[in-house]
């Protein structure tokens, strides 16, 4: 050891313990700071549940940023920050961004958050009209929600209304959905079921941050295929790329229900499908026609820009 990093290195005895009684001082009043914040935000924390059918999540408080994703009708999210006219939300795939005010009606802190407790009915179809009433012409639809919205259930007598199901709405007004739109009982699919449920979406349109039936984005679709199976992944490509949750798997030993990762690097990914056997995938793109479609792996650009693939463990 050369003399010049010994005398960089070392300090003489009173030197060093004053540094050190310093640098323990200093920890203690940063964790003290961390855990008071962390604890004031649990004690503080303010539920809220999105009122309209699909709300965009902007990067900043305003309308004209971009949109980083969304949330549809009846979802509970977490508010994180206020500013006038805006609340920035966390939603339950701990994604943040800022929400009209407008859009979202507060809960408070107590209590499981609409549709969170008792008889739940979920949309399967790709949309589905909310009524005042069982009929479908007395009056237009009180609104239009879109595919996997949940809504609380009504106690209803037993064969009343057979064809339709009561629901309460998150801002207390009562609505009826037809039965033939809605799952009571919604379960796990399996790789196969989950491929048919996207071939349902194939021609629903691309839409920048889409999560819901009326557009998704590329991400969103493949997450949304990987959640009817019951597991949660990320939301943005690179992250599901990276996810703990799916180990690597040699191109050439594809199966039904791998993702499909594709940009200019491993390090740059900007799109995400899944894989369905036989050589093809389905995915929502911008490339040719925008929309959800399902492309062959070989094809370019696709198989020059495939750069991972992984299956969900």
């Amino acid at each position: 050891m050369s003399s010049s990093r010994v005398s960089g290195a070392r300090f003489d005895s009173p030197r060093r313990d004053l540094l050190n009684f310093a640098l323990g001082r200093l920890g203690l009043v940063v964790l003290l700071l961390v855990s008071l914040r962390s604890f004031g935000s649990a004690a503080n924390k303010e539920e809220a549940v999105v009122m309209v059918a699909v709300a965009n999540l902007y990067s900043t408080p305003s309308a004209d940023s971009d949109v980083v994703s969304q949330a549809i009708f009846g979802s509970n999210v977490a508010v994180v920050e206020k500013s006038p006219g805006w609340e920035k939300v966390e939603t339950s795939d701990q994604y943040t961004g800022w929400i009209r005010l407008e859009d979202a009606r507060n809960l408070g802190a107590d209590g499981p958050g609409y549709a969170g407790a008792g008889r739940v009915a979920e949309v399967s179809s790709l949309a589905a009209n909310l009524y005042r009433e069982t009929d479908v012409t007395r009056h237009g639809p009180l609104l239009t929600v879109p595919f996997e919205t949940r809504l609380e259930i009504v106690p209803q007598d037993e064969g009343q209304s057979s064809g339709w199901v009561h629901v309460r709405l998150p801002d207390d007004r009562q609505a009826w959905v037809q039965r033939g739109d809605v799952d009571l009982a919604p379960h796990r699919l399996s790789i196969e079921e989950s491929i048919a449920l996207g071939r349902r979406f194939l021609g629903v349109t691309y839409t920048w941050g889409g999560r819901s039936s009326f557009g998704y984005d590329c991400s969103g679709f493949t997450q949304m295929l990987v959640a009817s199976r019951g597991i949660a992944m990320p939301r943005d490509a690179d992250l599901q790329a990276a996810w703990t949750g799916a180990a690597a798997v040699d191109r050439r030993k594809l199966r039904s229900g791998d993702l499909l990762f594709f940009g200019s690097g491993p390090d740059h990914i900007t799109h995400t499908g899944m894989y369905i056997g036989h050589g093809r995938f389905i995915h929502d793109t911008t490339y040719g026609h925008p929309g959800v479609q399902i492309s062959r792996v070989k094809d370019q650009p696709w198989i020059r820009l495939l750069v991972a693939c992984r299956r969900v463990k």
